[in-house]
């Protein structure tokens, strides 16, 4: 066993066990629920915007390597600069050598998943500069120590008391403020922080071919903010976010509102084409985009699960699965948690080191049934495990019990020859820790249906 399976079995244990985490967890997920039912109803066909999305993003991933030459040229055409970075380490000596060209303290950093896969904010402050989160939830995270909690929702697992006594002890503000109240501190310390930094470092939601753009997506105006006053705009983005063409936006733009916040859509949707123009009143000087890999090839190099890169960063897996309602985000031990977090994580990390998360499911397939573009998610975390076996990865003493497993459910002779006593000594006893701890005892039948059956016939 692994010591991140091991942390992430410890991790879990508490989690499922705390009902007041599972309460706040509950409550959150609950309001977004009830929001998406509403936010669907703009679709008069849904199945056929969902379809279309789908066969839009197999377009992309399978023509990949040409779309991202497209989108270089388009967007070097208008002065922009692209940066290919092959892992975490080039990214982040790129990101760095341009700050230290601009000779920058701080950065102000819109909410960005990437950059907390590379651990950006980390490595910045090793090298003395200041990198500022924008995002509410992830400002609120990032003042609390922690990483984010959510894929859209940092601070998911925190109620508006934990908010407000964290401002309290962390900004020396008043306690017990509401969240209107606490929203206005935020903003005052914030304006603050994006007049006074040389750059802004943002995600991108999705990269258009024919037009050479990064669109970002967001319901605060931070993310416009940490562009507009910066003279620097460096964007850090997947190359799996790649769509065709900017009329795809009418489809992808609606369905990750609406499966992401429950919005027809979002409040601010900002298409970034390069640094500003002549005539321009505002914008950055300078624009860069960071194309990054970082393991994403071995999910497209890996037919079982390469439909995993359609994802749109939803999160709508995560509010579906009766795991992460349970054990939350935190236990993953991962950037990317849930179910789609548990697909691409062992692709993108090692499968090895990560391959515990594909078990982390119950194979209900919700996270299939909600997912905006129609991703095989619980297929796939069964691939996962085929994969991890034909690696050859799995302890003996696993694939020992599962080769005795698989023998006796083929064989009804063997079935109806253990007696019950031992069948309860088994689940009870020798799989106490996995199966007794938490659940009651099994006390098996004395005799089998299938013996039943013979009697009466």
């Amino acid at each position: 066993m692994t010591d991140n399976q091991t942390t992430f079995l410890a991790k879990s244990e508490v989690k499922a066990n705390d009902l007041e985490h599972k309460r706040k967890l509950a409550f959150n997920i609950q309001k977004y629920a009830d929001t998406v039912v509403k936010g669907k109803q703009q679709f008069s066909n849904l199945d056929l915007a969902r379809r279309r999305a789908k066969n839009v993003k197999w377009d992309a991933i399978e023509n990949l390597d040409k779309y991202l030459i497209e989108f270089e040229k388009n967007f070097t055409a208008r002065g922009g600069k692209v940066i290919w970075a092959e892992d975490a380490k080039e990214a982040l000596e790129a990101v760095l050598q341009i700050c230290q060209a601009k000779q920058a303290r701080r950065v102000v950093k819109s909410k960005s998943m990437v950059t907390e896969e590379i651990h950006l904010n980390d490595y910045l402050a090793e090298h003395g500069i200041e990198s500022v989160e924008t995002d509410l939830g992830e400002y609120i995270q990032q003042l609390d120590g922690e990483a984010p909690y959510h894929i859209v929702t940092p601070a998911m697992h925190k109620s508006k008391e934990d908010v407000a006594k964290l401002f309290h002890n962390k900004l020396g503000v008043p306690p017990n403020l509401s969240p209107s109240e606490l929203t206005q501190i935020a903003r005052r310390n914030l304006r603050e922080k994006y007049i006074s930094s040389e750059v802004g470092i943002t995600g991108g939601n999705f990269l258009i071919a024919d037009t050479g753009a990064v669109c970002v997506t967001e319901n605060e105006g931070n993310g416009r903010l940490s562009t507009a006053f910066p003279k620097t705009h460096i964007a850090i983005v997947g190359i799996e976010k790649m769509l065709p063409a900017l009329e795809d936006l009418q489809t992808f733009w609606p369905l990750l509102a609406t499966y992401g916040t429950g919005q027809n859509v979002t409040v601010y949707n900002t298409i970034f084409t390069g640094p500003r123009q002549p005539g321009e009143t505002d914008g950055p000087e300078e624009m860069y985009v960071i194309l990054l890999d970082n393991g994403r090839t071995n999910l497209l190099q890996t037919p079982e699960v390469r439909e995993s890169m359609y994802c749109i960063r939803c999160g709508s897996c995560l509010n579906a699965c009766p795991v992460y309602k349970n054990i939350g985000g935190h236990a993953y031990g991962a950037t990317y948690s849930g179910p789609i977090g548990s697909v691409i994580t062992p692709h993108l990390k090692g499968m090895e080191e990560y391959k515990h998360l594909s078990y982390a499911s119950s194979l209900c397939g919700n996270c299939t049934e909600v997912c905006p573009v129609k991703i095989n998610i619980h297929e796939m975390l069964l691939e996962n495990r085929h994969i991890a076996r034909r690696q050859d990865l799995n302890e003996r003493s696993e694939d020992f019990g599962w080769k005795l497993w698989k023998r006796a459910m083929l064989s009804r002779t063997l079935m109806n020859s253990a007696p019950a006593g031992m069948k309860n000594m088994l689940v009870n006893k020798v799989f106490k820790k996995s199966w007794g701890e938490h659940r009651g005892k099994l006390n098996f039948a004395k005799k089998s249906f299938n013996q039943l059956w013979k009697e009466k016939a």
